[in-house]
């Protein structure tokens, strides 16, 4: 029996997820991963980071397709047409590293459709953490120092991104769909030290031979 488990967390812009998964991380001992997936997808595919972080959870046009001719055949998706995005073979590069971290340790992964790369995985809980739209725009005024109409802005083109990114490499589902996720979180209502406990206290309650 595999000893280790994964908690899988998507989030929307400005909910808190990356604080959350931390935080549940610190309480179980764990690393929490977000953009060090895409750190460790470019050191393995030995594509740049920045490729990984202008496609991160979002749909985009084609981009520098003859620097993906370095990825390993397996990681490449054959042109279909003119549909075909070399896009693509970034998730794919990504999916494989986060099938590797479930092979390898526990730990919280935030983000990349991480939910439904393992959905088949016993040993794993996928968590939403989403929040009210004007508290979502709070919150990244106050992180990211914009104006009002400025975090709107962001909210709602990122979480646009975000379903899209979803919708697309899970073919058809909805980002947001309750049935997709183990626990559904409110960060405005709960809090988010409470958010991350409640996902610290539940992993220990289905994982307590392996914690």
């Amino acid at each position: 029996m595999q000893e280790h488990y994964v908690i899988t967390i998507a989030r929307e812009f400005g909910s808190g997820g990356k604080e959350i998964g931390v935080k549940a991380g610190e309480l179980l001992g764990i690393p929490c991963y977000e953009k060090e997936i895409m750190t460790k997808a470019s050191e393995y595919s030995g594509l740049k980071e920045e490729l990984f972080e202008n496609v991160d959870e979002r749909l985009r046009g084609n981009i520098l397709a003859k620097k993906l001719l370095r990825v390993p055949k397996e990681y490449v998706v054959e042109p279909v047409g003119k549909t075909f995005t070399s896009d693509d073979n970034l998730f794919h590069i990504q999916a494989e590293i986060i099938e590797e971290l479930y092979k390898t340790e526990s730990c919280i992964i935030v983000g990349k459709c991480a939910d439904s790369v393992l959905i088949r995985r016993w040993n794993t809980i996928s968590v939403f953490i989403g929040a009210p739209f004007r508290d979502c725009v709070h919150s990244i005024m106050e992180r990211m120092k914009v104006p009002e109409a400025k975090a709107q802005k962001l909210v709602k083109e990122t979480n646009k991104y975000r379903a899209d990114y979803y919708k697309y490499y899970t073919r058809g589902k909805d980002w947001k769909d309750p049935m997709n996720y183990s626990l559904y979180l409110n960060s405005a209502k709960v809090g988010r030290d409470m958010c991350a406990q409640i996902i610290a206290d539940y992993a220990r309650a289905k994982f307590k031979d392996l914690i």
